[in-house]
């Protein structure tokens, strides 16, 4: 690996691990009251832990995250491809940005489509396996790389990385990779656009969302790192040996997000327009998101809830069914919307408290259960 030292997860995704201390808040009560003052003995608690897997089907939760692991090496493979042509078309011309458009701008605008098409095709293959990856503390960091760092200027937030470019220049933290990728190839981050010139690529005399031209330096070197990064947490999902905790952890971590998702979505184009703050989320709406993450968290708790059901059956049935109900609510926003449906600001923040009160719910009946199980929750 070429991280620095592993960095626990309430440093790395301080909001997560502030909304997993909300969810072990809440199940404290829940908690004292189930056990009451049973005095367990060492040998009980023994037999927990040999037996916790028991009814867990781990292997199927790998299963899905290396899927995804591989769907998401492939896809970064081809956002890499598509950064090398269009970087040796930009130094043909010298990296002067003008004559490139002036002598190849169907092939820069081919190139740019593709990009944003492989990018739209990435997104998805990461945020599907995200409550796994964000979620598990021996995988935590890549989820900062790839998905939820900020750059140097929120140090606390910002990515464990640099960006260094064919052309020797250097990016300090400069953010996550969906992140770079994404504004650069739609062309909502200045910095990462070529310089003097108007990204005009359809020469009608307009620059429209979407029309970019990305500075070739920076964006082959940000293809390039993000698919190293996505092989390496391809090995790393291989070597990941899932635990009981992992799983409980993941679900309990990663399940009370929606409310700073939801503020995503309320300050990007697909509720703010012209007006958004939100450079990212551009490709496809931040539901999607949601959805694509809540899906991923559905299976994993579909593969541990055997093992839930030991601490109390019906309430296993009923945190599998809240947490269905929950993934239902944003996938049914997300058809909406792509349906035509317009959502107002005040809107996003009315279903997105109501979603996070639902999630931190679900997080706090799941925390119960692994305290009755004697289930470590690793949430910082």
């Amino acid at each position: 690996m070429t991280f620095a030292p592993e960095v626990p997860v309430s440093m790395l995704r301080p909001v997560l691990a502030r909304r997993a201390a909300l969810a072990l808040a809440c199940a404290v009560a829940l908690t004292a009251a189930a056990c009451g003052d049973d005095d367990s003995s060492s040998d009980d608690s023994a037999t927990t832990t040999e037996t916790t897997v028991r009814g867990a089907d781990l292997a199927a939760i790998q299963d899905y995250l290396l899927e995804h692991t591989e769907r998401l090496t492939a896809d970064t493979g081809k956002v890499r491809a598509n950064a090398e042509e269009y970087y040796e078309l930009a130094e043909a011309t010298d990296f002067d940005y003008a004559r490139l458009l002036e002598d190849n701008r169907p092939q820069v605008r081919r190139l740019v489509r593709e990009a944003q098409r492989a990018f739209a095709s990435a997104n998805p293959s990461y945020e599907e396996m995200e409550g796994v990856v964000a979620g598990v503390p021996s995988l935590a960091e890549y989820d900062v790389i790839i998905d939820a760092g900020s750059d140097a200027s929120d140090p606390e937030n910002a990515v464990p990385f640099d960006l260094k470019t064919p052309g020797g220049r250097t990016f300090k933290q400069p953010g996550n990779f969906n992140f770079l990728i994404e504004t650069a190839a739609f062309g909502t981050e200045p910095k990462f656009q070529a310089k003097g010139v108007e990204p005009d690529l359809d020469d009608d005399g307009r620059v429209e969302f979407g029309e970019s031209v990305p500075d070739a330096d920076f964006y082959v070197a940000a293809a390039r790192d993000f698919e190293r990064y996505a092989k390496e947490l391809d090995v790393a999902a291989r070597e990941w040996e899932p635990t009981p905790s992992d799983a409980l952890t993941a679900l309990v971590v990663m399940t009370p997000t929606m409310s700073e998702y939801f503020a995503a979505w309320k300050n990007s184009r697909f509720i703010a327009g012209e007006k958004a703050t939100e450079k990212a989320f551009v490709a496809a709406s931040r539901l999607q998101d949601i959805a694509d993450i809540l899906g991923g968290l559905v299976l994993v708790y579909d593969n541990v809830q055997p093992l839930v059901a030991r601490a109390d059956s019906q309430q296993a049935k009923q945190t599998e069914q809240s947490l269905k109900t929950l993934h239902d609510f944003a996938a049914d926003l997300q058809r909406k919307e792509a349906a035509g449906e317009k959502f107002t600001a005040e809107e996003a923040d009315t279903l997105g408290s109501q979603a996070q009160e639902r999630a931190e719910t679900i997080a706090g009946q799941i925390t119960q259960a692994a305290a009755q199980l004697n289930i470590e929750i690793e949430a910082g």
